[in-house]
């Protein structure tokens, strides 16, 4: 009865994806370990990436904790659905107090999800290593559990920032289940992360060198990334964008 909201809300997600006619390809489930604590970190393209990103988990039996930011749980729907799903919510000025409460949902044995990147990926790549944080490899590494990195792509060519959404059916949607990262002795969280981050640019590479549905005509594509001759912004310019993003919406917390 825990998490009755959670498989509620998990065949509300299938019933969309059935809906949607999403084509959703998930490779490498059985690398995520079935029992006891796993960290996942997977790259950040969508609103919605956290349902495949679940999805993966859920063939192997697991529901994932996604920390998350503060804005969702305070939303009266979101905020309801968040809180009955037991995810994390995090506050960026308070965010040992995220950190805690993931540390002990590991140490419960639950599946705690990551976003490195913190934010939406508006070049639709991995971001690069400077903007990539070093929590998911922080609790890997007090907990002992295995850090899983998961990659996907195609789904923010349903939902995503900047006001782009898309209700056509048949959308190829990949997720690719990394092997897990095993910290090295010695290594700290930042060289853990510089590994992490290295994997899930491959992963994300390899999907997109795999991707079923390539643009026709790349450069009128606004979902396919700049640096194969898309219509995304390349990365410097997904920067900008998203550091006047972040600007706009503290400007309107203050006005609050």
């Amino acid at each position: 009865m825990r998490d009755l909201t959670y498989r509620l809300v998990i065949g509300a997600c299938r019933a969309l994806f059935r809906a949607l006619g999403l084509r959703i390809d998930v490779r490498g489930a059985e690398r995520l370990p079935a029992t006891g604590p796993v960290v996942v970190a997977a790259n950040h393209s969508s609103f919605i990436d956290f349902m495949v990103v679940g999805l993966a988990a859920t063939l192997r039996g697991r529901l994932v904790r996604f920390m998350a930011k503060q804005s969702v749980f305070a939303a009266p729907v979101s905020g309801q659905l968040m809180r009955g799903m037991h995810h994390i919510a995090v506050d960026r000025a308070h965010g040992a107090v995220a950190a805690r409460h993931a540390l002990r949902a590991l140490r419960r044995g639950e599946v705690v999800g990551i976003y490195p990147e913190a934010t939406i990926g508006r070049a639709f790549v991995v971001k690069d290593r400077a903007d990539v944080r070093r929590g998911a490899a922080y609790l890997a590494l007090a907990t002992g559990a295995p850090l899983v990195p998961v990659a996907h792509w195609g789904v923010h060519r349903v939902f995503t920032v900047g006001g782009r959404w898309s209700l056509r059916r048949g959308t190829a949607v990949t997720v690719l289940v990394g092997e897990p990262l095993v910290p090295r002795p010695g290594e700290d969280a930042e060289a853990l992360t510089d590994r992490l981050h290295a994997t899930l640019v491959e992963m994300v590479d390899h999907l997109l060198d795999t991707y079923p549905q390539p643009p026709t005509e790349p450069a009128t594509a606004w979902w396919w990334p700049a640096s194969r001759g898309g219509d995304a912004p390349a990365t410097q310019e997904a920067r900008l964008l998203d550091e006047e993003a972040r600007l706009r919406a503290d400007a309107g917390r203050v006005r609050r």
